[in-house]
């Protein structure tokens, strides 16, 4: 069933073996009993080719630890959306692109919540047939369209959402695939489709991880699966800002995204030319 994914895609199944091997782990941040189903036999293959860039051989390690720096995106993200749930007039929640996630199915959600998971169809197909004996937790709606679309957002109002209520938008491992272009009518989009007050996260890096040498490793493994990064900033809170989101960006290893496993120093943002990774969170102006 894998082999009708795209190589953009087939991320959706690294980032399941990743947190398949994070739930193995006796300190895990949490527990994704779906991840080892979903990953399947690609998953682990695709993992085992970061692992070689990110511990080389005979080598120090240069780039980010990927099983931590993912582990905490996890639970960071998690914490941000139960956090938005326990909000009484929060009753929507996207995940956009929503992957391989199973947040529906092992987090408890309150019963008003409206759970949408937006992805390509290859994508949704392929989770509803691995979880199809796996009832969501949540009311939850599954919407077949890529957010480049012309036409995205009729899809989705048509799915049950609605714009005139708060909603709760998650975008994660989306924006350094897509073209500086292409994210900023993304955000424009997603904002024009929200209520104010309303909740945003993602994940993005900073320019330099795009180009410093340390990183080319790494980057060369995304490039090589053909879905290279293509875009960063080096200020997230601006970028947010320009289209319409008052947010904060929170750094790996900062106290309130650290858990206690992030292995590397966390650089004053003063400084340049260090590779940096940003969870942006915040509201809807």
């Amino acid at each position: 069933m894998t082999e009708k994914l795209d190589a953009v895609e087939r991320t959706a199944l690294l980032t399941a073996a990743l947190r398949a091997a994070e739930t193995a782990r006796e300190d895990r941040l949490y527990d994704d009993p779906y991840a080892a189903r979903l990953a399947g036999e690609g998953g682990p293959d695709l993992l085992r080719s970061v692992r070689e860039a990110t511990f080389p051989k005979d080598a120090d390690r240069t780039v980010p630890s990927t099983p931590d720096y993912n582990a905490i995106r996890t639970r960071f993200f998690d914490d941000f959306l139960q956090e938005a749930a326990e909000d009484p007039a929060m009753n929507q929640i996207v995940l956009a692109p929503a992957g391989l996630d199973s947040r529906a199915y092992r987090l408890d959600w309150p019963s008003r919540i409206r759970y949408f998971e937006v992805d390509r169809p290859a994508v949704l197909a392929y989770k509803e047939g691995v979880l199809r004996d796996i009832r969501p937790r949540v009311d939850h709606r599954s919407i077949a369209l890529d957010l480049t679309s012309p036409d995205w957002e009729s899809e989705l109002t048509a799915a049950g959402y609605d714009p005139d209520r708060p909603s709760t938008w998650l975008l994660e491992g989306l924006l350094y695939y897509l073209p500086d272009d292409d994210t900023r009518r993304v955000l424009d989009r997603v904002a024009a489709i929200m209520k104010p007050g309303s909740r945003i996260a993602a994940d993005v890096v900073n320019a330099a991880s795009l180009t410093l040498p340390d990183m080319r490793d790494l980057l060369d493994v995304f490039a090589d699966w053909g879905c290279p990064w293509v875009s960063g900033t080096d200020e997230p809170e601006a970028l947010f800002g320009a289209h319409g989101f008052t947010v904060e960006a929170t750094q790996p290893g900062e106290p309130a995204a650290d858990y206690g496993r992030w292995p590397d120093p966390v650089p004053d943002r003063s400084v340049t030319a260090v590779r940096r990774v940003f969870f942006v969170h915040g509201r809807r102006s």
